[in-house]
């Protein structure tokens, strides 16, 4: 899990992963480590890119170090044309980065599951913007509580994947599909949680188990079927969309992909018994773009791993009004709240309640501190909305 600080007197932050595919021991998944790369100097180009791995600009873009040249193709010509970017030009992006992800029949049992763990945290490197208006203090600790069974009530769940290295999991949401109502086969989680960044590739085996653990069978240490772990069934995703950005410049440390680290999956059942996922599970909630800040506040949910949890468990963090955390100012800010969730829950969905009373994904768990005392993730915006209207008119 990359790291970060708030300031050069707060605590360090560790970023960038709370499933972590960056740095990683025998038992965790690795990826595309690194750090965020300097600013290039003046008459440096994209070619000593793409021939060296160097560093380089693309008409606003600043690429990291060690960018591979097909991560080039389809790049806009600046962040702020991304904005602009139709389903045509997504659609241009996908097909020059493809998702492959075969089901595997009988691969994921109740010991792979739980021998999927998220990777250690990589040292501090780097320092976000310091502005006031931009990064607020850090916001007091809030203690998680575990969320009441079934969860066969909620849009929670849990991913999993193989990446090299070993094997990974995050946690996600159902969402709704607008281009399907009462029909998504979608499910919200983070950038980090498909993909580890620059220089890498989609993770292999990519499954979503909503209501995982709904009974409880596998808690307090306890083996259990894969029936009693996946009630709903295994869903393997078909389709996988990021951000550009999560995949040209993610995986570093402190770096501002973090603001863009979010990611929606198609998936489908492996058993196929005609029902959506939204209908499986008996709901699927909006995602609210564009929030107003000051309106909203924010439940996150995700399944821990690390100790005081297990990985076995859905729990809560109510973190109240999110403060603000920016590696770049040119980026929305990503928000933060209290909690003191680990590693595991990176993906989990941040709940909170439209101005109508009903509630939506307003982001995803990214990063939070090395003392677990807080999460931030991406604030959802313009290229959030572009990516989530694509994967639902993509057939």
């Amino acid at each position: 899990m990359p790291a970060i600080h708030r300031s050069a007197a707060a605590a360090v932050l560790a970023a960038g992963t709370l499933f972590a595919v960056t740095a990683c021991g025998p038992d965790g998944p690795s990826g595309g480590g690194g750090t965020a790369a300097p600013p290039p100097s003046p008459g440096t180009s994209a070619s000593a890119t793409a021939a060296g791995g160097g560093s380089g600009v693309i008409g606003g873009i600043t690429l990291p170090t060690g960018i591979p040249t097909s991560l080039l193709e389809g790049l806009p010509k600046s962040w702020d044309d991304l904005t602009r970017w139709k389903f045509e030009d997504w659609d241009n992006w996908a097909s020059k980065h493809v998702f492959n992800n075969p089901i595997v029949k009988d691969f994921w049992n109740p010991d792979k599951m739980g021998d999927s763990k998220p990777a250690d945290p990589a040292p501090p490197t780097a320092k976000p913007a310091d502005d006031a208006g931009v990064t607020d203090p850090e916001p007091a600790v809030v203690k998680a509580v575990p969320v009441p069974r079934p969860y066969t009530k909620q849009p929670s769940g849990k991913v999993f994947f193989s990446a090299e290295g070993g094997r990974g999991n995050c946690s996600a949401t159902v969402v709704q599909d607008p281009a399907h109502p009462g029909k998504s086969n979608l499910v919200w989680t983070a950038g980090h949680c498909v993909h580890p960044g620059k220089g890498g590739n989609y993770f292999k085996d990519l499954v979503f188990v909503p209501a995982y653990n709904n009974s409880g069978a596998s808690s307090g240490g306890k083996k259990a079927p894969l029936a009693d772990l996946a009630p709903l069934g295994t869903w393997w995703a078909k389709d996988v969309v990021t951000s550009p950005q999560w995949l040209v410049e993610g995986g570093g440390t402190g770096d501002a992909a973090n603001q863009y680290d979010f990611a929606i999956m198609r998936v489908s059942n492996q058993t196929d018994s005609g029902k959506s996922l939204e209908e499986t599970v008996g709901g699927a909630v909006p995602v609210w773009f564009d929030a107003p800040r000051d309106k909203v506040t924010a439940t996150a949910v995700g399944y821990p791993l690390y100790k005081p949890f297990d990985g076995q468990e859905l729990y809560k963090c109510e973190g109240g009004k999110p403060t603000r955390l920016s590696f770049d100012p040119k980026r929305p800010s990503m928000l933060t709240i209290g909690c003191n969730m680990t590693q595991g829950s990176s993906g989990g969905g941040w709940f909170a309640p439209m101005p109508d009373g009903k509630l939506a994904l307003v982001s995803n768990t990214s990063i939070g501190t090395q003392d677990h005392t807080s999460l931030s993730g991406p604030y959802l915006e313009t290229v959030a909305k572009q990516a989530l209207d694509w994967i639902a008119k993509k057939k």
